[in-house]
Order: structure tokens, then sequence, then C-alpha cells
């Protein structure tokens, strides 16, 4: 088996790097079973699970909390959707020193408005002036130890309804302030604004995409349009949302599970991502130590007795 790269050297590499969503370790490892380079730990994702919007409800050791358990049960490269960055500078500064230790690979940051809203529900979509984003970045970059942490900086300006103008603005700012790669978002049903943009930008980054409402674009496309790294962001999610439905409506509807049988995973996969194998392997290995142990205890106690009974004849 080929060595895991690293998220950064994914970002240059001559492939397109694909990103599939997770929202917690199970999820995580289907991710990395399919043969994704990388897994995103998608905030969307992540709130859905818990039932809230995806508007910064839940805090940063909420995320922090499913992206390091995410790190504990894959071997490739964890990014973390960390939304607007938390709060402020201090805030950003904060984030960056926990998913790093948490092993988390690289963070991605928005330059919208915090608290943020999705970027497709209808709603406030603000953008922040650049100076302060562009402060968020160079506080994130600075803050990392390790170089090969990854801070991606994510531009709005077209799902805040700005032109292109704006957004290579944007670029421009990001890219002095230090970021190591660029995902511009659309929420158009063609690729277009980021085929523009890929086009007319004219730095060194690696461009990121996220192709869910434009998601008739093949992967080849993509990479020959100018994209280093495509995130298929919540289909996980929404699979499953479907699946389930079908499943739950189907046991109801029939009066019994047996019709839907054949469309489940067998419970041996389900123990196999618990793996329960290790924990039982770990418990025949350690109760024979613990037997082993006091078998040495008692037969040293026995001795004991036989000794004291000589000395007392």
């Amino acid at each position: 088996m080929a060595p895991v790269k690293t998220l950064r050297a994914l970002l240059h590499d001559a492939d397109l790097a694909k990103a599939a969503g997770a929202h917690n370790p199970l999820t995580a490892q289907l991710v990395e079973q399919a043969g994704f380079d990388v897994v995103w730990a998608s905030g969307l994702e992540i709130a859905a699970s818990l039932g809230v919007p995806d508007a910064n409800i839940l805090s940063m050791n909420e995320c922090l909390a499913v992206a390091r358990a995410m790190v504990e049960k894959v071997s490739v490269p964890v990014l973390a959707d960390c939304d607007s960055g938390f709060g402020g500078i201090g805030n950003v500064v904060h984030m960056v020193r926990s998913y790093e230790a948490a092993g988390v690979q690289g963070v991605c940051i928005e330059d919208k408005t915090f608290p943020k809203l999705n970027s497709f529900v209808a709603g406030n979509q603000a953008l922040v002036p650049i100076e302060d984003f562009a402060g968020k970045i160079a506080a994130a970059v600075a803050t990392r130890v390790n170089e090969d942490f990854v801070v991606i900086a994510r531009i709005e300006a077209f799902i805040s309804g700005y032109g292109l103008d704006e957004a290579l603005r944007r670029a421009e700012a990001y890219e002095l302030a230090g970021a190591d790669a660029l995902l511009i978002h659309s929420k158009l049903k063609t690729p277009n604004e980021i085929y523009s943009f890929c086009a007319a930008y004219d730095g060194d980054l690696p461009i990121v995409v996220v192709p869910t409402t434009y998601n008739s674009v093949t992967m080849e496309e993509l990479r020959a349009g100018g994209a280093s790294l495509a995130i298929y962001a919540n289909q996980g999610l929404r699979g499953a949302i479907t699946s389930i439905r079908q499943i739950f409506g189907s046991i109801l509807a029939e009066g019994t599970a047996a019709p839907v049988e054949n469309q489940l995973a067998p419970l041996g996969d389900v123990f196999g991502y618990q793996d329960v194998a290790a924990l039982l392997s770990a418990e025949d290995r350690f109760e024979s130590i613990g037997q082993g142990v006091a078998k040495q205890i008692l037969n040293g106690a026995g001795e004991e007795r036989r000794n004291a009974d000589v000395v007392e004849r």
C-alpha cells in the first residue's frame, strides 16, 4: 500500500485530490474506505447530526471533539470546516492550537461575519472587511507549530452576491496574509463562476472547490479548470437521510423488517467499524495476564504457609 500523503502534499499533487464530508468517526471511516484522499469534518453535517442549524450554534469544543475522534479512526488527513473561525482573532489562535494538537491536518475558515449562516440558506451572508479576515489568516498561520498544518481561506464573495473582481481582490489579500490555499465557493448550478475565478486568478495558491450545486461537473473537468481539491461536502449525510427514511418507512408499511434485510449492512460490518475484534483480543490477552499474576500470588502464598508450618513443627 502506498503511504498516505499529507494534506499539504495532496494540495500540490498533479492529480485532483478528493475529499468527502463526515460528521462522526463512523462516516469518516466510510470516507476513507470509499477511497477519498481527505476527510472533510463538515460543519453542516456535524450540526445536522446534532439537530441544530449550521449557524455557529455549536461551540468550537463541540466541533473539535468530533474532528479529534475522526483523526483517531482514519489514516487519511482530516480537514476541518471551522466556519468563520469561531469568533475574532483570539478565537482563531485558540482554534488553530486546539485543532493542530488534535492531529487535524488543516482548517478552513470563511470570510463571513460571526455567527455565520450556511452558504445555501437564504439569509445573512455578509462578508467581513478584507483587513479583518486577512488578520485572522495571518494569526492562524503564525500560531501553527507544524509547517505542514494547512490554513485554507474560504472566499464567499460569490455567495454574498459580489462579482469576480471582489473575489480576486480577496484572493490576493488572503494570499499575502499567508494562506496555504483558497476555497472559492459558488451556489450556481453550473461551475461558471469557479472557472472564471480560476482563469483570472494569477496567484500561486492551490484552489479548493465544493461542487454541491454544480454537481454535473466531473472531477476531470474540475482539475482541467484549475482546481486542486474537490470537496463532496454533504452527499454522505443527504444519502443517509434518504436511505434511513426508506428503510424505516418500509418496516412500518410491511409490519416486519424482513423485506429490507438485504439492504442493510451486516452486523459484522458494524462490529468491524467499532473494532470489536480488537476489544475481544485485548480482553483475552490481559485476562490471561491477570490470571497468571493471580496464580503466582496464590502459589507464593501457599509456599509461605508451608514454610510457616515447618517452622512451627
